[in-house]
């Protein structure tokens, strides 16, 4: 895991004790001043921009043509060309290693091995036997892999997109705490348990949560001590992995090959121009990419190898892509958020497509208070039961996985139909009419997987190319990274301001 530096947090916290109780500014609207217990109290915290977190790099957002740049050899029809918007967020320099998985399991087994919750550990440990073939020996690979430091830094595989997104929510929760406990919010937990260790929701959810900390933020009207805010601009926004647009788009890298708002070239690769090989005088001609480059030829022969890679390469290896992203072609496919859908992407939004919304609400008591955490710190959540998402209004149902995807569930007007939002593919994947149904590959758990791999060709390493593979499933060709959303803009347009 990477370290978060206390080189921004420390004199942030300075600036904003001291201008929590000296700041003299008010309102435009109303003309109060803010942070005067006399006025109101209302607290404007200073705030210049996001923190970068652990491992991320900036994306600027921008607008880009996704889908196949090149021939669809497949024939799948399902990356029809589209332009698309993409607001900045950030995503891994690279790959996430074995060695960042392996600090996982070790804090599950401190959590929860330790307390008697072994299935906990063991529903998050990698199928090592993903590198099992019927006529291949592997068993190098399959017992050493994953655990030997000779390959920490190479990509963790045999990893379900289920464990990957449970990754990215511990790794949320343990970047928070870590900013919290450098700034003395909190007191580092040398012996987490069960129901004692950091999770960022309860602790923005709950006001009672126990800090252990002398130092602590205090209401200007009435004294109060208080735990940090999300309006306080300190914790980070969660890790998570990155949709299918946003992956496709930091994959093109599109700076290289543009000037001002002309886009000289389209990218068929992370990299300027159509070939594989480097066009760089210094590497001429070496491949920019682990891959396959032909039945039987993962690495090229001994005195002249192709990309000297024979399975799997360190996550940092070959060069990054203008966005300073490392193998966004080759060496791993990765899992990315979105349900799959054979139809492509051309019909969902035009601004930060996505498919795979769930609005969830909290449970609530009877009393109408929110429900406690449960044994794994986990607030209990559910579809809200009247189609509308917690304190919104304005969405038709909570369920939109199936938005608009040609089944006839999907099409009623749900607010006003008796439809069972978990049954609503069974009519669009049905396959015929007798008793025994068959069903489509494709359903609900499925998930889009982007990029080529050490075993692929080139031709999945074109970033507009997308397949498919069940979110409880795994290879020794898939890892994962994760992103996360920028609160805020970073290109400021001209207003005319002097």
């Amino acid at each position: 895991m990477r370290i978060l530096s206390k080189t921004f947090w420390l004199p942030f916290f300075i600036l904003l004790s001291f201008t929590a109780c000296k700041n003299n500014q008010q309102s435009a609207t109303t003309g109060w001043k803010y942070n005067d217990a006399k006025q109101g109290g209302f607290e404007v915290v200073p705030y210049l921009e996001q923190a970068t977190g652990p491992g991320l790099v900036l994306i600027p957002g921008g607008t880009f043509t996704m889908g196949n740049m090149d021939q669809d050899v497949m024939f799948d029809y399902s990356s029809t060309p589209h332009q698309v918007n993409i607001a900045p967020f950030y995503m891994d320099e690279c790959e996430i290693s074995n060695i960042d998985y392996l600090e996982y399991l070790n804090w599950l087994d401190r959590v929860f091995v330790k307390n008697g919750f072994q299935g906990v550990y063991d529903r998050a440990v990698p199928d090592e036997n993903c590198w099992r073939s019927p006529l291949a020996y592997m068993e190098d690979l399959v017992e050493n892999y994953f655990r030997s430091p000779a390959y920490r830094n190479y990509p963790v595989v045999g990893v379900s997109w289920i464990q990957a997104t449970q990754y990215a929510e511990w790794r949320t929760d343990r970047v928070n705490e870590k900013i919290l406990a450098d700034l003395k919010f909190i007191e580092w937990n040398q012996e987490p348990s069960m129901e004692g260790y950091f999770n960022t929701e309860a602790y923005l959810n709950y006001p009672d949560y126990e800090s252990q900390s002398d130092r602590r933020l205090q209401y200007i009207t009435t004294g109060d001590y208080r735990n940090v805010m999300m309006e306080d601009g300190i914790l980070l926004p969660k890790y998570r992995l990155p949709t299918e647009a946003e992956w496709e788009y930091a994959a093109l890298g599109l700076v290289g090959n543009s000037i001002g708002e002309r886009v000289l070239e389209r990218n068929v690769y992370p990299w300027t121009g159509r070939s594989i090989r480097n066009e760089d005088k210094r590497y001429y001609g070496d491949f920019q990419m682990n891959f396959k480059r032909g039945k039987g030829d993962f690495s090229g022969v001994a005195t002249a190898p192709n990309d000297g890679y024979m399975f799997t390469a360190e996550v940092k290896s070959f060069w990054p892509n203008d966005f300073g992203l490392y193998n966004m072609a080759g060496n791993v496919a990765e899992w990315v958020l979105d349900v799959y859908r054979p139809n492509g992407t051309s019909e969902l939004a035009e601004y930060n497509p996505y498919r795979g919304n769930i609005y969830m609400s909290k449970k609530r008591n009877p009393d109408g208070s929110i429900m406690e955490r449960d044994s794994i710190g986990r607030i209990p959540m559910e579809i809200d039961p009247d189609s509308k998402n917690e304190r919104r209004s304005n969405y038709r149902t909570s369920y939109n996985v199936n938005f608009n995807d040609g089944d006839l569930a999907s099409l009623i007007d749900i607010d006003n139909a008796n439809v069972d939002p978990d049954k609503s593919s069974e009519l669009m994947y049905r396959k015929g009419n007798t008793t025994a149904y068959s069903y489509s590959l494709i359903g609900d758990n499925v998930r889009v997987v982007k990029g080529g791999s050490w075993k692929d060709i080139p031709y999945w390493s074109q970033p507009g190319n997308r397949r498919f593979m069940a979110e409880d499933e795994s290879a020794n060709w898939i890892g994962f990274r994760c992103a996360m959303s920028r609160l805020g803009a970073i290109n400021t347009p001209k207003s005319g301001k002097k």
